[in-house]
């Protein structure tokens, strides 16, 4: 199932069609699935077909096409704090997306029969928190998977603000899946081949809206244990009593990130249109020229006296730095006539960094992790605010 939009050469240009064909239109959303490659969650062998609109399955790992994983996280209007319970969980991908939106106070479960793939999950995540710098700029809540078969979660059990489940429904159980919600809850689901997103208004009241035409394989049906009776699928708990030291680094963390706003650089954003590989090469040097030009103006402006209105006072390169920054703004707005002329500029220009005295780092600077290294605080203390990731 999929195909719905063309391919991209990368995981940001997958996120530009997603948006451009309307599969993605909240920024949430979209924050969302830029801070998470979907190429992470593939074998390497097969890693080349990560960016295509298509499912991907090897064995019992299973990947629906990009356009479905949009729809779904689209119609269950994630909010932070809230429940939320993956049934066939599979490779974590969409719950680690969904745990970038939770927060560190929601709750963030998964169920899947196979527990090889649950293995492979819980190695994909702690992959994602050990390198990826997206685990430090939001407030994440890390996902639990069990093993197990979705339809044998006992009926007194627990509900949750927020259900998915990634295999087709058969109508006979559709009642067993909404009954999983608590009141005001969302439930998205493939129905009768069609997905489909159930609101729970009341505790016996319901508003259903189909989604999309859809192609999902059944849910696999329990079979009884030897006593003749179904096994029960404990679910992890819903109220964990958080530790001392975790509440303290999740508020640790968090006040150095808001004092950290603004010192991430920008995630990319599309234009009207994709683009083609030469037009995002031209964005990536119009950036990196802006970036440049700033430092440079703002290290010859820092060291000088400011007056009351945060001004340079005193100082002979007044006019100079004003005509640095037309000079900057004149570079950033300025755009090739032609592609060909593109790259010659970009070749002069990565010549040019190469030569100058100041050179912008080519990988992406994590200012939480710099600060947490940075503070006058025994090594194991900085590796435990990290979560260990240096290990």
């Amino acid at each position: 199932m999929g195909g719905a939009v063309s391919a991209g050469e990368d995981n940001d240009e997958l996120i530009d069609n997603l948006k451009e064909a309307q599969y993605i239109r909240t920024d949430l959303v979209e924050q969302a699935f830029r801070a998470i490659d979907r190429a992470d969650y593939y074998l390497e062998e097969f890693r080349d077909s990560a960016y295509k609109d298509l499912a991907w399955r090897h064995g019992n790992i299973h990947l629906s096409a990009p356009c479905i994983y949009s729809e779904v996280m689209e119609a269950l209007d994630l909010q932070p704090g809230l429940s939320f319970l993956n049934l066939g969980s599979g490779t974590g991908y969409l719950s680690s997306m969904v745990g970038l939106i939770l927060g560190p106070f929601g709750v963030n479960h998964g169920v899947e029969l196979h527990s090889d793939v649950i293995e492979y999950a819980y190695q994909k995540l702690e992959f994602f928190i050990k390198t990826s710098h997206s685990f430090d700029r939001f407030e994440f809540c890390e996902p639990s998977f069990v093993a197990g078969n979705c339809l044998e979660i006992a009926p007194e059990s627990r509900q949750y603000d927020r259900v998915y489940c990634g295999a087709g429904v058969q109508k006979e159980h559709e009642d067993y899946m909404k009954n999983l919600l608590k009141v005001g809850g969302i439930l998205v689901l493939p129905l009768e081949e069609k997905l489909t997103k159930i609101t729970r208004t009341g505790y016996n009241s319901w508003d259903t809206k189909k989604i999309i035409a859809v192609s999902f394989a059944p849910l696999v049906l329990p079979k009884n244990n030897q006593n003749g009776k179904a096994r029960a699928v404990p679910l992890p708990p819903m109220c964990e009593v958080r530790s001392l030291q975790d509440l303290s680094r999740i508020t640790i963390r968090h006040i150095l990130k808001k004092g950290l706003t603004g010192m991430w650089p920008p995630p990319r954003h599309a234009g009207s249109r994709a683009g083609s590989r030469h037009k995002r090469r031209r964005e990536h040097r119009d950036s990196t020229s802006l970036l440049t030009n700033r430092y440079v103006f703002m290290t010859r402006l820092i060291p000088g006296p400011m007056d009351d209105n945060n001004n340079q006072s005193g100082s002979d390169d007044e006019d100079n730095e004003d005509d640095e920054e037309d000079d900057c703004r004149g570079v950033c707005e300025g755009v090739p006539e032609d592609e060909e002329a593109a790259e010659e500029e970009e070749e002069e220009e990565e010549g040019g960094r190469r030569e100058g005295s100041i050179l912008l780092m080519e990988t992406q600077v994590n200012p939480l992790r710099e600060k947490i290294l940075s503070l006058p605080l025994p090594e194991p203390l900085k590796m435990y605010l990290l979560h260990y990731r240096e290990k």
